[in-house]
This record gives structure tokens, sequence and C-alpha cells, in this order.
């Protein structure tokens, strides 16, 4: 399978009389991109701001990050979701580079929503610092769940998974600058040299712990909850076929730009021919109850072993419940002869000394950490804010609280509430310090 996406690296966003991208330029007509925004007749009001890296702007609540990408050719974007269900992960897509629709709730915010800072001490806390923002400020009379802590967003996310999808269409045409190609043949296809070396899978356990349907994390438009893990071309996970979720406490989600630009499957295909073998994506889940969680480690590990792998990934979207689910899975592929490696944050708490996973084992001896999930952060005011900063103290974020917002527009939080501040899937700034 073989999949091309040709890069349009933004250098400028600003607003025109037409969607538009020349010599680095990215022009949207506000006008327009809003019409699109305002097909579903639930969103009330909506506006579009942009931040961009080094402006004094605040940003909250952040309920979703898409990267503006147009098919032109191959299936669809978004398949299940917004268009069509067929394949993804071959033919040709086109991507605006360095640049992101974030949507942003108006006013409510809830449990999963975050918030992010494009200057000063808090903008070392993400990486979407660094990105050019083409903020979806919107509200809407989903009343339902507008005063409940878990929100599924789905107007507000739907439409700026629409409106990245018009934004991109402006560069359809065009001759990319960078071009970036991903193809891995068959397994039984590839050359003698290849299959000598080292198979390597990537396991990747999405944000599914919600029984109700609208909350988890999208594969192809259905519910990760209602699957058993799954053998995936990890094409088709670059390409749109996941769409993230709206439950996972903030710092710890993959966006759906995380899953379209994962750095750990780049970093796979960089080494494949060379130290390792990719074998490929097993897609699997966070589970409720015991016996489901018991169940998807050994399909995991089944399908790992399957395929000749003798080595593995295995990351975690999210913490507390879901770390039965990682321990489980890395347990299970250790016990076939699979050496694993974890990524995940902790919650050790706001001293550091708490366990750093509500489960553990001896046989999970390889982790890899991205943070302390429970880690206070103190930030000063910021002349902008782009959304409602009360949201953070008033509408339960993960890392707020009743107070936490300050008079004079400071505040105190927990790294909880930073926007994929902890990015699992390979983003994450930080590093480990010995003393």
């Amino acid at each position: 399978m073989r999949l091309e996406i040709g890069n349009f690296p933004v250098r400028e966003v600003r607003f025109g009389e037409t969607t538009a991208y020349s010599n680095g330029i990215l022009t949207i007509n506000k006008e327009e991109a809003l019409k699109v925004v305002m097909e579903d007749e639930h969103i009330t009001e909506a506006d579009l701001v942009i931040a961009c890296p080094g402006d004094p702007v605040r940003i909250v609540p952040v309920k979703e990050a898409i990267e503006p990408r147009v098919k032109v050719s191959g299936g669809t974007m978004f398949p299940g979701v917004t268009n069509e269900l067929v394949p993804v992960g071959w033919g040709r897509t086109h991507a605006l580079k360095g640049v992101d629709v974030l949507v942003v709730g108006k006013h409510w915010g809830g449990f999963q929503d975050g918030l992010i800072d494009m200057s000063g001490p808090g903008a070392k806390h993400t990486f979407y610092s660094s990105l050019k923002h083409i903020c979806l400020v919107a509200d809407t009379d989903e009343e339902f769940e507008r005063y409940e802590q878990q929100k599924k967003n789905h107007a507000l996310r739907w439409a700026g998974h629409r409106l990245a999808e018009y934004i991109a269409t402006c560069v359809k045409d065009l001759e990319p600058e960078t071009l970036e190609v991903y193809e891995l043949p068959p397994i039984t296809q590839r050359s003698p040299e290849v299959n000598a070396l080292p198979g390597v899978v990537y396991v990747m356990q999405l944000d599914s712990q919600m029984e109700e349907d609208g909350y988890n994390a999208l594969v192809y438009g259905w519910d990760s909850n209602h699957m058993l893990p799954t053998f995936m071309h990890p094409n088709e996970v670059l390409d749109g076929a996941i769409v993230s979720g709206s439950f996972m406490p903030c710092s710890s989600k993959f966006s759906t730009y995380c899953h379209q630009n994962n750095p750990t499957i780049k970093r796979l295909y960089q080494e494949h021919g060379k130290t390792i073998n990719f074998l490929g994506v097993i897609m699997s889940n966070l589970n409720v109850n015991l016996e489901e969680k018991t169940r998807s480690a050994l399909f995991v590990a089944q399908i790992a072993k399957s395929l000749g792998a003798v080595g593995a990934i295995v990351a975690e979207e999210g913490y507390g419940n879901p770390d039965v689910d990682f321990i489980k899975c890395i347990v299970a592929l250790e016990e076939a002869g699979i050496k694993t490696v974890g990524i995940t944050n902790e919650c050790t708490g706001r001293d550091g000394r708490s366990q750093p996973l509500v489960a553990l084992d001896e046989r999970a001896d390889a982790l890899v950490t991205t943070g302390n999930v429970s880690e206070l952060i103190e930030l000063p005011p910021m002349p902008i804010v782009i959304g409602e900063l009360e949201a953070l103290a008033r509408d339960g974020l993960s890392g707020g609280w009743e107070g936490c917002v300050r008079p004079d527009g400071s505040i105190i939080m927990e790294n909880n509430a930073m926007f994929c501040g902890d990015t699992i899937c390979g983003f994450s700034r930080k590093r480990m310090a010995e003393f």
C-alpha cells in the first residue's frame, strides 16, 4: 500500500476575499468557512480567530485539533465520520503543514478539554504552542450536556473536521513543496533481507472507556469501545481513519492531528528495512471490565505472534483505570516471547511520590514516561484569551478546580489540563533528568 502526502508549508495565515494558498501564505474567506461550520443546525454561533506562536494568547477550553487535508486520489477524508466509508491509506493526500483547525468552546468546557498558551512559560508545556491555529470558537444548543462534566461535543468536533477539509481544498490542484511517501508491501511479499530483520508492531490503545456511544475514538467511524484489537496498515492511521475521542483527560489524549502525524509511526517507517521490519499497527482499546481488558490483551498478543513480531511498542492513551489494559497488554506480549516497550504518562501526585501507574508488573520493565499528569503548573496572566478562561475553574476540566483562576487572570492548574501536553504518540517535549 502506497500513500503520498503532499506538503504545503504555511508560513502565514490571514483572512481575505478567497480561500487560497500561495507562496506559503494561507488566505481564508471567513464568511465561506463559517457557512461550512453552520451546516450543523445545533451550532448557534461561531467565529474564526487566528493564533500564532509567540502571540500573547491563551486558548481554553480546547476540544480538538485537526490538520487541514484533502484527498487528491484514493479515498475520502475521515471515512465513516464526515464522509463516505471507504478505505484510506493509499493514493495522494495534500496537507497544509504547520497549521491546524483548533476547536474551542466559546463558553462551556468539560472534563476532557484543555488549555494552550502561545507564549510565555506555559508554551513549553505543549507541542501545540508551535502551530499556527485557525481557532473555531463556537457554541451549540446541546443543552442536554451543557452542564455535564463529560461532553461529546459532537457538533463542534464534526464542524472542525468539515472546516479542515474545506480549507485544504485550496491546495487540491496545486503541486506540493515536498512529497512524503509511505509504502509497506504485504508482509509475505517483502524481500528476504527485510524479513530477516526483527519484526516490530506498534500497539495503539485508543480512548475507548465510555460504554455510551459518542465519547470514544472512532476507527473508520466505528466506536472503539465496541471493537476487538484489529490489525491495520500504518498508512490508514496517517490518512484519517482514526478520529479522536472526546473523553480522555486532556494532557493524555491523542487529538486527530496526533493520529494524522503520529511521530512513532513515522520513526518506525524510517527504521524499516534498516534496523527493523515494521509489520504494522495493532489497533487496540481501553476497556471497562476486567474480562474485557484480559480479552483484548490476549488478542493483541495473538495477532503480534501470528505476524512474527519479536518486538512491540505499546502506547496508552490515558491513565488510571486504563493502566490495567496497558500492563496486561505488555505482560501478554512478553509471555508470548515478544520484547515490549510501553509509552505512557503517569499519575504520581502533585508531590511526585505516588505510585505512577494503577497496575504494575515486573515484566513491564521497559517503560517510557512522557510526564506527570498531576504536576502543578503556575502561569501568569495572558493579555488575550480565546474562548473563556473561567471554563478552566468552572466546568470540571480535569486539571482545573474552583479557585484555580485568580482575579488577575493568573492560573494554577495540573498538567492534566494542558492540551495534549504529554502527547504519548511522540510529540512530547519533556526529557528525563537524573538527580
